[in-house]
């Protein structure tokens, strides 16, 4: 058996005034203030070199020229500099009541080279109150550890770990082959890994089987809250084998500074409960022939989380999935759990009549078959519980088995325009089983951990503006996840126009010159996720076969589709399928690529069959600013500049704004899709 022993290695001083023995860590304690007039008391303490934090802090607000003041002479007095309060302000400060006050030292200045901290009154120079802090102070910093141990025979090995802070740590230069079927980032307590110990979420927060690592950087936060001072050690656990394949020791009272990120404790969940994701939590409970359901996840406003029976019993599978899409009105102050069937992996779109693709079962021909029964919104954790029967009510559910596993699925993602699932940022990679009458013991739920989600940069937007260009190739490809359109400030698709090899880029068009798109982005109609005829107009959006009679009468259409007898618009564009896939074992989920240019190479592209053409020659109705689209899918698309002349960065130095007729034809859309969403 593989044991930690070895790793006694490690050589990083210990600090026992680091870790507070009352109440959450707050950093290295200095002292308590010393109280001489005006009421100030409080503790301080150093979040890191550069930060001063004061805990219950009172003062009364009566001196006449009062400010936070710091020096490194012997005692407090006119030989110091002012320390900006909690709002970056060097005004005379106002009354505290013990408050937390966290206060940034002026550049140049160290916790650790200073003498002294003092509310302090320049007008008659006299301390109000004041802290030392101690000779050879060493403040909180980041803490490296040792590297990975690996057990004999696994193949891996890092650099040296470091704290970053008490809950966030990084795995320099990860290698690990990614073999293993059931190899988790595990923590807990002891004197080496056992199976008693928790999951730690992956970097990008799931809590899944590892993937291969080939010499990353990995970042990762303890979870449910904790922090060093509740962890022995770190590792990659087997959960098949029971054992590491590789650890390193956690020192007691490692003097770093406080996590950034704050617990979030679980809003009463059910009974049972399972950790979807470190951000997504189910807990349910039975009844009799119903299921109540809560649904709770760090969302933002425009997000919503998707939970439900697979659509196969295998496996954790989308299609065919009976789910329930559960989202926070802030507007109504109300939660929404709305019955979904997928019939395909596609918006919600009419093909040759019917409705296939992520769809309400009301829009079906069906009933919702849920009943909320309440949902909150707060700090970001949106908290959704209802209730709905354990058998199928109708041909559109599943039913819910209670006497064997379940295979189920889950996402999140973000709201469209019209309030409709769009393509989701978070889900399984693989299979995700609930027995529905475990034991309540066997729940995995921990703590939420709150704090701004990273986002990263989106990619740069490409621009077509050569004057002599006159053909543009409209293709399909990856929408490019968390850097594509969705860095756009959209609900970004699962595929999107690639004109000229640039994901959907703008476009500059010269009025009174004819220009052609050649359209490859497939022409079988009774396919929902694969047909994409090209429309332009004067709206944002698109997707104009999911809208009603009304809503696309309401679109301002400059040329792609054309009126039916019936009044239903047409599309008049629509070419022989050109694709482009990730390459094979990618993963959709990560934001593998900091460039488009590098996302680029990497897809593999399939055509097959002739573009269709769609020649249009703008003119001086045209607006200044259209938008080319798919005719069945919203979002996928991009801006169109109508130009006199053309001109470099047209984009950034701001176009001019939508005419009067186009705002009045963009507000009237907007109302008929709204009435549209709530028949």
């Amino acid at each position: 058996m593989y044991s930690i022993c070895i790793l006694l290695l490690v050589l990083v001083t210990k600090d026992c005034s680091s870790q507070d023995d009352e109440g959450p860590y707050r950093g290295k304690f200095i002292g308590k203030l010393n109280s001489y007039h005006h009421q100030v008391s409080g503790d301080v303490y150093a979040v890191d070199d550069w930060t001063i934090l004061l805990v219950d802090f009172n003062y009364d607000g009566t001196g006449d020229d009062t400010f936070f003041w710091a020096g490194d002479s012997g005692r407090p007095g006119p030989l110091g500099f002012i320390v900006a309060d909690q709002h970056g302000k060097t005004n005379i400060l106002e009354r505290y009541n013990n408050e937390e006050v966290q206060l940034k030292l002026p550049d140049g200045k160290r916790v650790s080279r200073i003498t002294w901290l003092a509310v302090y009154d320049l007008a008659s120079q006299n301390a109000f109150g004041d802290v030392f802090v101690p000779d050879e102070f060493e403040a909180p910093a980041p803490r490296a550890l040792t590297p990975l141990v690996a057990a004999p025979g696994a193949k891996l090995s890092s650099q040296p770990l470091k704290f970053l802070d008490a809950s966030t740590f990084i795995i320099p230069e990860l290698h690990y082959d990614g073999s293993g079927e059931e190899v988790y980032f595990w923590t807990g307590v002891g004197p080496q890994p056992s199976s008693r110990g928790i999951k730690i979420p992956d970097e990008d927060g799931y809590l899944e089987p590892l993937r291969a690592y080939s010499g990353e950087d990995v970042r990762l936060t303890l979870p449910g809250g904790r922090t060093v001072f509740d962890v022995d050690w770190v590792a990659l656990w087997d959960a098949r084998a029971r054992a590491a394949l590789g650890a390193a020791l956690v020192p007691d009272a490692l003097n770093v500074p406080p996590a950034r990120a704050r617990p979030l404790p679980r809003a009463a969940a059910l009974p049972r409960c399972r950790q979807l994701h470190r951000d997504y939590q189910v807990s349910w409970e039975i009844h009799g022939n119903q299921i109540t359901i809560q649904l709770a996840a760090l969302l933002d406003e425009d997000e919503y989380m998707a939970f439900g029976i697979s659509g196969s019993t295998s496996g954790s599978r989308m299609l065919g999935a009976d789910v329930a899409v559960a989202w926070f009105d802030q507007r109504l102050q109300r939660g929404l759990a709305t019955d979904y069937n997928i019939s395909a992996l596609a918006p919600c779109v009419q093909v040759l009549g019917q409705w296939r693709g992520v769809c309400r079962d009301d829009r079906l021909g069906g009933l919702d078959s849920h009943q909320v029964l309440s949902a909150s919104r707060d700090g970001g954790l949106t908290v959704v519980r209802y209730r709905r029967g354990l058998q199928p009510a109708e041909d559109l559910d599943r039913e819910w088995p209670t006497d064997r596993s379940v295979f189920v699925v889950w996402a999140i993602g973000r709201l469209d325009h019209v309030q409709e699932p769009a393509f989701h940022r978070l889900w399984p990679a693989s299979d995700t089983q609930l027995v529905l009458k475990q034991k309540d013991d066997d729940s995995d739920c921990v703590d939420f951990t709150a704090g701004a989600r990273a986002r990263p940069a989106g990619w740069e937007r490409a621009e077509l503006f050569d004057p002599a260009l006159r053909v543009f190739r409209a293709a399909l490809g990856p929408a490019g996840g968390a850097r594509g359109l969705a860095a756009r400030g959209r609900a970004a698709p699962a595929r999107a126009w690639y004109v000229n090899g640039q994901l959907a880029p703008d476009l500059q068009l010269r009025r009174g010159l004819a220009y052609t798109f050649l359209v490859g982005g497939g022409d079988d109609p009774h396919s929902a996720e694969l047909y994409h005829p090209l429309v332009l107009t004067a709206e944002r959006h698109g997707g104009l076969e999911r809208l009603d009679d009304a809503a696309q009468r309401a679109v301002r259409v400059l040329a792609g589709a054309r009126p039916t007898r019936r009044g239903r618009l047409s599309p008049a564009a629509a070419g022989a399928l050109c694709v482009a896939e990730r390459a094979p074992g990618a993963d959709a989920r990560r934001d593998a690529f900091d460039t488009f240019r590098a996302f680029n190479r990497s897809l593999r592209w399939s055509c097959a069959g002739r573009f269709a053409p769609l020649t249009v020659t703008p003119n001086s109705s045209w607006p200044d600013r259209v938008y080319y689209h798919s005719f069945t899918h919203a979002d996928m698309g991009g801006r169109i500049f109508v130009v006199d002349r053309h001109r470099r960065n047209i984009a950034k130095a701001g176009a001019t704004p939508l005419s009067p007729p186009a705002v009045v034809v963009s507000l009237a859309l907007a109302l008929a899709l709204a009435l549209g969403s709530r028949r």
